[in-house]
């Protein structure tokens, strides 16, 4: 997946900048950002502060790892269920 030129940091201050009366315009025209882009952004970050858009992150780079050793481990199973499954 891509990596975000902004941080949480910088996403969260947008968002509370417009919460606090600025214009969505003004806002993705300073940042240089589409309006989809706020808004997705509004829909992954609305509400939180900067340490709980911290731990989403740990959260999901977390599960990430978590799936990758899960499909390693089902590859592996697969591998022995086919040499087990052979006569010999």
């Amino acid at each position: 997946m891509r990596q975000s030129k902004f941080s949480e940091t910088q996403i969260i201050k947008a968002l509370k900048e417009v919460d606090a009366g600025a214009k969505v315009d003004a806002v993705t025209r300073k940042l240089g950002v589409t309006q989809t882009t706020f808004y997705r952004w509004r829909a992954k970050y609305g509400g939180m502060d900067v340490s709980e858009a911290k731990r989403l992150r740990q959260l999901e780079d977390e599960n990430k790892r978590l799936k990758t050793m899960v499909a390693e481990q089902a590859l592996d199973n697969q591998a022995l269920r086919d040499v087990l499954s052979k006569k010999w």
